[in-house]
């Protein structure tokens, strides 16, 4: 349970640095996001947004970080060891992480301490707003009386709060400056992978002194410290950001870095490959046109080029919203009448069949990217070395196909159709019900995409149940539409925090302050319908039950698998898609950050680029 600093990295460094012969390495690397992708806020302890994290994880040094490989290895931390088979943890820093602003100029010492003021921050209601909670409520000792405690008191009280109470409380100390010491509630063997995530991610009271609770969790580029490999010191909203070298970073002369990361914000996957090909960009995730294009024509100059990505850590569902508003603040009777009917929700789950839709993100082969679990895979292995997603296959009786989006079923899909067309008539509501999905109004990707979805609706389902009624957004998703709960479906991608299925389903249960999903999108809590309740109830209380298994891995993987077997034959979210995208690529993917949870994955740290787009050829040998 100990690793040292000097040893892993060199071992990385080895791997990350192998080139081909001839082969320049990238100084400022040139990337790109899709201005729907925005950052809504610096505020790194409150985000629980990957367009955020993304950028943000490159800011902030955690305790530990993930190879390439997936596993574990220093960071902040130079090593770290339990003392009890894993319910105490202890972090032993490096002496010499400092804090620095925007420009690189010193600001403070980063010590152990940050780390207790960052994790007061998460678990103070008043300053986070229940935001980042579940993992540490769940596995320190203490950690949720304080959030409870926090909650009684006063707006004003409780962002007057130091580090006192929250001492007093909750099973978190120094024992000297560069130590810092976790009290789990259990023996937790995965809680080192939290140490990846930024609910465990360090805050410095200087600055918190300096600027405000207020003016932290409003925090923009110029106002944030850094501790992290780089400073962002560009940002133009919807244009770009660039992030520059930290030259104070601890460990600057142990890995890789580049001297600038340039992020340009672009409408489209279409105008982004044509900044690439005009050599603005140093990479590029193929929109199928493109993919087609390409792949048919041998004789095209990119046929030679192309790569198939590592898929993602992110699972992606049709989130059901439980609580939609008509434009004008008014319950939306018809859809919440609709939703809450659980033949409507098996009708969509057994009769759509995401194929074309699929084929938006992997023309090639489509069928990698089919998912039937709202756990991601890689995320939970027992013992016997079986992914806690077979598990959940096995409940529910379904396996990948290849042939086939493997969970459609049209005698079952016609069946609930039938029955919810029966039940909705009875109570009133005029069919076809409209299902409001929002798109940015920017985005011809999104317009093409979400052409596509209605089609599949259309095709599947036919047009007497439901039909997609596309809508548009000017610039924030989460401000446009979702805080006025406007939408009946999401769309999204949730990826693990760390290495255990709870905090996949924990952000789905009802009645808890931290379940994301259930606060922010699907608003389960405001529903009315009995029945509906019952069942979200039901899910519950299995996980809840899941989760109190601690001295058994294998038994606790089990429990949540029934779990979320219950949730998929419910159909209280749809499970849909992975991302297994097709590039082309001036990047080794294979030296990048991957894991499975956690926000480290995106870190431009010891990757091994070409000034030349890679050949599929040279992939081969990066796979091997």
């Amino acid at each position: 349970m100990k690793k040292t600093l000097s040893l892993v990295l060199a071992i990385v460094l080895m791997f990350g640095c192998m080139s081909f012969a001839g082969a320049e390495e990238i100084k400022n690397f040139k990337d790109y996001q899709t201005q729907a992708n925005e950052m809504e806020t610096f505020c790194y302890h409150y985000s629980q947004a990957a367009v955020d994290l993304n950028v943000l994880s490159n800011c902030y040094e955690h305790l530990l970080t993930n190879d390439a490989a997936g596993a574990l290895i220093p960071a902040a931390a130079k090593e770290w060891s339990s003392p009890d088979g894993g319910q105490t943890w202890i972090f032993k820093l490096n002496e010499d992480i400092v804090w620095v602003d925007y420009t690189g100029e010193y600001m403070a010492d980063c010590t152990a301490e940050d780390w207790l003021t960052g994790l007061e921050w998460v678990l103070n209601f008043h300053k986070n707003q229940a935001a980042n909670t579940s993992m540490p409520m769940e596995m320190i000792k203490g950690a949720a009386d304080y959030y409870n405690y926090t909650k009684e008191l006063s707006v004003e009280e409780g962002k007057a709060l130091g580090l006192d109470k929250f001492l007093e409380m909750v099973a978190v100390s120094c024992p000297d400056t560069y130590t810092i010491q976790y009290e789990c509630v259990d023996k937790l063997s995965y809680f080192p992978s939290v140490a990846t995530y930024n609910c465990l991610a360090p805050l410095s009271a200087e600055l918190i002194d300096e600027i405000g609770v207020d003016g932290y969790f409003g925090a923009d580029y110029t106002t944030m410290w850094y501790n992290g490999p780089y400073t962002i010191t560009t940002y133009i909203y919807q244009n770009e950001k660039v992030l520059t070298k930290n030259e104070s970073y601890h460990a600057i002369d142990e890995v890789k870095l580049f001297d600038t990361v340039t992020v340009k914000m672009v409408e489209s996957g279409d105008v982004a490959y044509e900044m690439f090909t005009a050599g603005e960009l140093d990479y590029i995730e193929l929109p199928a046109s493109k993919l087609n294009t390409i792949y048919t024509d041998p004789n095209h100059e990119y046929n030679d080029n192309l790569v198939e990505a590592r898929p993602t850590k992110y699972s992606y569902q049709i989130h059901l919203v439980y609580d939609k508003k008509n434009e004008d603040g008014t319950p939306d009777v018809a859809w919440n009448t609709a939703v809450a009917n659980e033949n409507f929700r098996l009708a969509l789950y057994y009769g759509l069949d995401a194929t074309n839709y699929l084929a938006r993100t992997n023309d090639i082969n489509p069928l990698s990217c089919q998912n039937f679990c709202y756990t991601a895979n890689a995320v939970a292995v027992t013992s016997a070395g079986v992914d806690y997603t077979q598990l959940v296959r096995d409940q529910i009786g379904l396996q990948y196909a290849t042939d086939k989006f493997a969970r459609v079923d049209a005698e079952k899909a016609a069946a609930y159709k039938a029955a919810a067309i029966e039940e909705l008539t009875a109570a009133g509501i005029e069919l076809p019900v409209k299902m409001a999905y929002y798109i940015s109004g920017s985005s011809t990707t999104a317009k093409e995409t979400a052409d596509v979805f209605a089609n599949l609706i259309k095709t599947c389902l036919g047009e007497d149940l439901v039909v997609l009624d596309t809508k548009t957004y000017v610039s924030k998703l989460n401000t446009e539409v979702r805080d006025p709960q406007l939408a009946s479906i999401y769309i999204n991608g949730w990826g693990a925090d760390f290495a255990d299925p709870i905090n996949f389903l924990g952000q789905e249960t009802y009645g808890e302050d931290n379940a994301y999903y259930s606060q922010s999108y699907s608003k389960i809590n405001n529903a009315t319908d009995e029945k509906l309740i019952a069942t979200y109830k039901e899910f519950t209380r299995l996980v809840n039950e899941a989760k109190a298994i601690t001295d058994d891995l294998d038994a606790r993987y089990a429990a949540f698998a029934v779990a979320e077997a219950y949730m998929l034959e419910h159909a209280l979210v749809i499970p849909w898609s992975y991302s297994v995208v097709w590039e082309l690529t001036k990047v080794n993917n294979y030296t990048k950050v991957y894991s499975a949870y956690g926000n480290q994955s995106e870190r431009y740290v010891n990757w091994e680029t070409s000034t030349e787009v890679y050949t599929a050829e040279q992939y081969k040998a990066f796979v091997k």
